[in-house]
């Protein structure tokens, strides 16, 4: 009899624990809802003056540029792990209902808050693209439609200004650094990887390192590079030999991704993978190309957005053990590599028969205050380096061997330009570089037809007021559409069509040197633009001088936003010897 009214105690404090909870709940989603509602009316009263296209109440632009289905797919997961857990609970709680009673509030009450936090996640990261490359043709319609700019709403509660006119591209990159902080979602994902490098970092330890690392970017530095670029290159000529005769197409990013890999190897720290070659023996190259592919998967993939379910994901794991691959071969190397210039004699034995490469730089840098960088800073430098220059080169290049193979004309003077530059000689050299204005022409007309980077985004810290007087306050995400500037007609006339002689001394004068951004402007420009383009010249010249470039009609590349410019479909060229080397 005692046993049965304990039972019947606990029972009925169970019920009121549970309509306790249930109560917190729906008082926690009335007042997020307040929250978005309130955020909702400050953002279209601050968005006023920046009219653009009409969003959805509750999925603003995205049903224009993604695909509803993709939508749910990522939303299913979310709900599932969060409801199912409390099912469980339930059936738990009625076979025994003695358990704990804080327990189960604790358990109820972060299920609440994690279905809320996995739908807020939905509208507030970034659009899921429809993928189907036509994306970022709808955001040149859109800028067709809305000159300058215009704010595209991502969720009910979240909106960014994309700017697409030399004038505001000019304000927002030009102004000084303190203006505004770095918010890209997708970046924040190598960060992971490549820790707090010059390309993540801000404040201080911007201008720190910043710098520092400008040493390690003169020409003095760059010019041994140039050999170590050829050899690299040749190397995937000599491998492109067995397509050259089947006149079969073949996708180039894979092989030019590694060949610039190779290259940032050599150059980082004087590391010889024969990558090309053997890539898929060598654990460091497997670990890079894992941590490409899992940054990129996250990046595109909704639920993953969340810490947690990355981490507990296979994908998670397999980027986790990735990491530590690629740190431990990176700090093997910085520890050898301090310790043999440690000793005066072999330092000076050392660098006199070798380059001086990015990490000697790194080692022997020191600030006014004589200090020099952590080994977990110059980890960073050269994670970041290695991983974010080898992928936006090999995107470049790629499509501007594409571009060359779609007008067979220009790229007809660009090998005559280079053959007549190297005299007979069967590589490139530093001067050579400056003997091929045309061959530049072209890369740089490719560059701004396919940027490897097509945007940044930055958090302004303060109020900004652009040309014509309107003005965003602080908080507010702006992002530079740098696909979208590069298209502009208003600054391009006929901007869809390749014509390298936009790029004469004549006719870049009479433009803003903001409509041409490839590599950002600014304080935070690219530091290593001059090494990147030397690699494309390099590479260009050698390919040229080898092969005929041909375009695959059947397959036009679909151009997707990923961490760097891709296709969905990949880039094919056929090639053929040029006459002279069958």
């Amino acid at each position: 009899m005692v046993l049965s009214e304990v039972q019947v105690a606990l029972a009925s404090n169970l019920g009121w624990s549970k309509l306790f909870v249930a109560t917190l709940g729906l008082v926690l989603v009335v007042y997020k809802l307040a929250a978005l509602v309130l955020k909702r009316k400050h953002l279209i009263r601050h968005t006023k003056a920046f009219p653009g296209p009409p969003p959805h109440f509750l999925f603003g632009n995205v049903h224009e540029v993604s695909h509803y289905p993709s939508i749910y797919l990522s939303i299913y997961p979310s709900i599932h792990l969060s409801i199912y857990p409390s099912i469980y609970l339930s059936i738990y709680l009625s076979i025994y209902p003695s358990i704990h009673l804080s327990i189960y509030l604790s358990i109820h009450l972060s299920i609440y808050l994690s279905i809320y936090l996995y739908i807020w996640l939905i509208y507030r990261s970034y659009v899921q693209f429809k993928g189907d490359g036509t994306e970022m043709d709808r955001m040149v319609a859109w800028g067709k439609q809305y000159p300058y700019a215009y704010t595209m709403w991502l969720g009910p509660s979240f909106c960014a200004l994309n700017v697409h006119h030399p004038d505001f591209m000019k304000t927002l990159l030009a102004k000084p650094f303190l203006s505004h902080r770095l918010n890209d979602y997708f970046l924040q994902h190598v960060c992971v990887f490549s820790g707090k490098g010059l390309l993540l970092s801000e404040g201080k330890r911007w201008f720190r390192h910043r710098r520092l690392l400008t040493p390690g970017f003169h020409y003095d530095i760059l010019k041994p590079y140039i050999k170590l670029t050829a050899e690299s290159t040749e190397v995937m000529l000599d491998k492109w030999q067995k397509y050259a005769h089947t006149g079969k197409s073949f996708e180039l990013f894979e092989h030019v991704s590694l060949m610039t890999l190779d290259t940032i190897l050599k150059c980082a720290f004087n590391c010889r993978s024969n990558c090309q070659t053997e890539g898929s023996t060598n654990a460091y190259i497997k670990a890079v190309y894992e941590l490409s592919f899992l940054s990129s998967k996250r990046s595109r993939t909704f639920f993953y957005h969340n810490d947690l379910i990355f981490n507990l994901s296979p994908h998670g794991f397999r980027y986790r053990n990735a990491c530590k691959v690629a740190h431990s071969h990176t700090e093997e190397v910085i520890r050898k590599r301090r310790e043999a210039l440690k000793d005066d004699t072999k330092k000076q034995s050392t660098q006199s028969k070798r380059h001086l490469d990015f990490l000697d730089i790194l080692l022997s840098a020191k600030d006014e205050h004589q200090h020099s960088l952590s080994d977990a800073d110059i980890r960073a430098e050269v994670d970041t380096f290695m991983f974010e220059g080898h992928d936006t080169t090999a995107s470049g290049l790629s499509f501007i061997l594409y571009s060359l193979a779609c007008h067979p004309e220009h790229q007809n003077k660009c090998r005559d330009e280079i053959l007549t530059a190297l005299e007979g000689k069967d590589t490139m050299e530093w001067d050579d570089l400056s003997k091929i204005p045309y061959t530049t022409m072209c890369i740089k007309e490719s560059l701004r037809l396919y940027p490897p980077v097509p945007g940044i985004s930055r958090t302004l810290t303060k109020p900004m007021t652009f040309v014509d007087g309107r003005t965003l306050p602080a908080g507010f995400v702006v992002t530079a559409a740098i696909y979208s500037v590069h298209r502009n007609e208003t600054v391009w006339e006929n901007p869809n069509e390749f014509n390298p002689l936009r790029f004469l001394p004549e006719n870049v004068s009479k433009r803003s040197p903001h409509a041409f951004v490839p590599f950002a402007a600014g304080p935070r420009n690219c530091i290593g633009q001059n090494f990147a383009m030397n690699e494309l010249k390099v590479a260009v010249a050698l390919t040229l001088k080898r092969y005929q470039l041909m375009a695959d009609p059947t397959f036009k590349p679909k151009i997707l936003p990923r961490l760097v410019l891709r296709s969905l479909n990949g880039i094919h060229i056929r090639i053929k010897p040029v006459d002279g080397n069958q």
